[in-house]
């Protein structure tokens, strides 16, 4: 397969992704290795962000990758660092006269066999997520085609990991407002109950159901399930505006 055609079939593996369910760990283990075989690069490693804002090791190309990569991140320095936090790639850096600018990962790399690094930012309309990270065992620049070929694959991971996000964000925020929903059915039917059983107006009812919740440190659902299990109705004497100290148990009658 030429370098062309493996970029295409890259490309599509990871917009594959957009609308499917996908392992992210894989996925970005599939990119670090297409870079190795598609780009002028001895190695690849990815990190991306924690919430937190710290950098985390989430693939490598090699086992020596992982290892210098690990350092990076103990260190905090190092090319992958430097294009997280700016947003902006880290390319053509030669480890062998960035002592001054990377004093204790700059070694590290160089005994790992590698001579120049480059780094590219995971980043989609000004957010950035993480960094990729690519190592070469001898001097010299990436040209062109290469840097714009990262840059791609870089990117369309960048777009899966985010849609993949607002996908799980986007389920959260259905589940909370389809208990939202099927919670207001309940109120209403709680409120029907106890207006028709304790000769309430419907406002005094929902009044009692909520001055219930809060006493007793329970969810308005919770109580309203319970008055239409018949488990639970105000008590009789504390009817008259719609405010119960306490549950009456009535007989189970329809």
């Amino acid at each position: 397969m030429t370098r062309e055609a493996l970029l295409a079939r890259t490309l599509v593996e990871l917009a594959d992704t957009l609308v499917d369910n996908f392992d992210i760990v894989e996925l970005l283990t599939l990119l670090t290795d297409r870079c190795v075989e598609i780009l002028d690069v001895a190695a690849a490693g990815l990190m991306l962000a924690s919430p937190e804002g710290e950098l985390r090791l989430m693939a490598s190309s090699s086992e020596e990758m992982r290892l210098v990569e690990l350092f990076e991140i103990q260190s905090e320095e190092g090319p992958c660092p430097d294009s997280y936090r700016t947003g902006e790639a880290s390319l053509n850096q030669s480890l062998a006269t960035e002592a001054a600018h990377w004093p204790r990962f700059g070694p590290v790399a160089l005994k790992a066999g590698f001579r120049s690094v480059h780094a590219l930012p995971l980043r989609l309309r000004g957010v950035t997520i993480g960094a990729l990270n690519l190592f070469r065992t001898d001097k010299g620049a990436l040209d062109e085609a290469d840097v714009a070929a990262a840059q791609a694959m870089a990117d369309v991971a960048t777009i899966a990991i985010l849609q993949h996000h607002a996908v799980l964000q986007t389920h959260v925020v259905n589940d909370q407002l389809n208990h939202a929903l099927n919670s207001r059915i309940l109120l209403e039917q709680a409120k029907g109950i106890i207006a028709e059983r304790a000769h309430l107006d419907m406002n005094d009812a929902f009044s009692w159901l909520r001055h219930h919740a809060r006493n007793h440190n329970l969810l308005l659902g919770d109580v309203a399930q319970s008055v239409i299990d018949g488990t639970l109705m105000p008590d009789p004497p504390a009817l008259s505006k719609g405010r119960g100290t306490g549950p009456t148990r009535p007989p189970r009658n329809p």
